[in-house]
C-alpha cells in the first residue's frame, strides 16, 4: 500500500507527499538547455574520460589546482590529503574519503543517504510515477527500462533524488545491507542533471543513460540507479568495475545468485559504484517499507551516511 500520513506525519494525503524543486522554467534554463539537443554527447563524454585520466604531471597538476580552488575541495577529508600525489585528475575526483569522514548510522532500522549532494526530490511514488521537478514528472517503469516486473515491487513506494555536482565526494555507498539480484545498464541521452535542465527536459531521468541495481534488503527490494550525464566519463560498480565507457546501443542485464562465490552482499555503507564525473542517483524503496526523516526539504544538502528515513519492518 502506498506511504500514508500515519508512516510521514508530516506529508498530505496526495501528489504534494512528494517535494521537489522547482519546475518553472526561466530563461536561463532554457539557454542551457536547448543547446544540450545539439552536442555531440557521447563524444564529448568520450573525450572527457580521456582527458581526466593523462598522467601528464603539468597537465594533471594544473587540473588538480584549478578544480580545488575553484570548487574549494576540503581535501583534509580524504584518506590521502595530498591533490597532487594522485596520478591523473580523475584518482583525484574520485578519491576516496578518510573512514571517519562519512559515518554511517548505528541504528539497525536507519536509512543513510547513498551519496553527497543536494536532495533534488523525494517522498512517495504516486502509484507509478516519480516527481522530476514541480510540475513535471515521470513513470516508474520508464526509469526501470519498462519492466512491469521490476516496478512492481516500487508502486506506492518511496523514492530519493540525489544530485552530485562537481564538488561534492562521487562515490555511491550502501543505503542498506543489500543482496544484489541483479543489474541493468540503460543507454540514452547524457543531458546535463542539473536543475535548469531537470526543470526543462522532459523524463530526462528515464531517457539518460543509467546503471540500475536491484537488491533483497531486509526490509523487500531496493533499487540504486546512477544516471549518467554529459561530461560523465565513466560509471563502476564494485562487482562489475568500469561499465561505460564504451556506451552500448542495448538494454543489458545481469542476474545474481542468492548463494555461492558469486554472490554480491554489501553491508550498509559499502561502496557500491562511483561517477567520473556528478551526475544523480535515485533509490526506490518499496510500499510500506519506510518513512522519511521528519524536516526533509527538497533542495537541502545531504552527505553520504545521513540519516533519510527508517525503515518500518
Amino acid at each position: 500500500m502506498p506511504i500514508t500520513t500515519t508512516d510521514l506525519p508530516y506529508v498530505q494525503r496526495d501528489r504534494a507527499a512528494s517535494h521537489a524543486l522547482d519546475g518553472t522554467p526561466s530563461l536561463g534554463d532554457y539557454l542551457k538547455a536547448l543547446p544540450q539537443y545539439l552536442l555531440p554527447q557521447r563524444i564529448l563524454s568520450t573525450l572527457m574520460f580521456r582527458v581526466a585520466r593523462v598522467r601528464l604531471p603539468p597537465w594533471k597538476n594544473a587540473l588538480i589546482r584549478w578544480f580545488v580552488w575553484q570548487y574549494r575541495i576540503d581535501v583534509g577529508l580524504a584518506e590521502n590529503p595530498e591533490p597532487l600525489s594522485y596520478p591523473h585528475f580523475n584518482a583525484f575526483f574520485t578519491r576516496r574519503l578518510h573512514p571517519r569522514a562519512r559515518p554511517f548510522p548505528s541504528e539497525p532500522d536507519a536509512v543513510g543517504c547513498p551519496a553527497d549532494g543536494r536532495l533534488v526530490a523525494f517522498g512517495a511514488i504516486d502509484e507509478n510515477r516519480l516527481l522530476q521537478a514541480k510540475g513535471r514528472d515521470y513513470k516508474l517503469e520508464e526509469l526501470l527500462a519498462g519492466g512491469e516486473q521490476r516496478a512492481r515491487p516500487f508502486r506506492g513506494g518511496a523514492f530519493a533524488t540525489v544530485y552530485l555536482s562537481p564538488r561534492d565526494y562521487h562515490r555511491v555507498h550502501m543505503p542498506c545491507t543489500g543482496l544484489l539480484r541483479e543489474m541493468v545498464y540503460v543507454p540514452g541521452r547524457l543531458f546535463s542533471v542539473n536543475a535548469s535542465t531537470a526543470r526543462l527536459v522532459p523524463k530526462i531521468f528515464a531517457r539518460n543513460e543509467r546503471i540500475i541495481a536491484l537488491f533483497e534488503t531486509p526490509f523487500g527490494p531496493m533499487a540504486v540507479i546512477l544516471v549518467g550525464a554529459i561530461l560523465v566519463g565513466s560509471m563502476e560498480t564494485v562487482w562489475a568495475g568500469r561499465i561505460t565507457p564504451p556506451y552500448g546501443r542495448h538494454v543489458s542485464s545481469w542476474q545474481y545468485p542468492e548463494t555461492g562465490p558469486d554472490a554480491v552482499v554489501l553491508e550498509r555503507g559499502a561502496e557500491m559504484g562511483r561517477f567520473n564525473m556528478g551526475s544523480t542517483v535515485i533509490m526506490l524503496l518499496p510500499g510500506g517499507a519506510a518513512r522519511w526523516q521528519r524536516g526533509l526539504s527538497a533542495g537541502q544538502s545531504v552527505v553520504t551516511g545521513e540519516v533519510l528515513g527508517t525503515t518500518l519492518r
